[in-house]
């Protein structure tokens, strides 16, 4: 009973943080896929910084610490396959260090373009 609330709580919070709007917080950088040497090339529904209160919350309820609140987070990611006509409709393609949480959270991620 308690893991089917936990469960419960990560998509509701998961939910409502692709729902909250924000103002962008990410970083000017930007690399392209054939520079994506440090991680995986990612489509991130949502991607911002940890300091982002939701996001925030979101890290909290996984046990995710991440020491620098200035990391870009993706949420909600699927890796790319370059073959699609269109690999990313509606999110944020990204480049990220740690995909290592089932998909759910990605962290340290740059912007990237195809």
């Amino acid at each position: 009973m308690l893991s089917t609330l936990a469960t419960t709580t990560i998509i509701a919070l998961a939910t409502l943080v692709v729902a909250t709007p924000s103002p962008s917080t990410i970083s000017s950088r930007q690399t392209s896929f054939a520079s994506c040497s440090t991680g995986s090339l990612l489509c991130c529904n949502v991607v911002r910084s940890a300091s982002d209160p939701s996001t925030s919350a979101l890290l909290g309820l996984l046990g995710i610490v991440i020491p620098d609140s200035s990391v870009i987070i993706g949420i909600t990611c699927a890796p790319i396959s370059l073959i699609e006509f269109n690999p990313c409709a509606g999110g944020q393609i990204v480049c990220c260090e740690d995909n290592s949480h089932g998909g759910l959270v990605a962290i340290s991620c740059v912007p990237a373009t195809l």
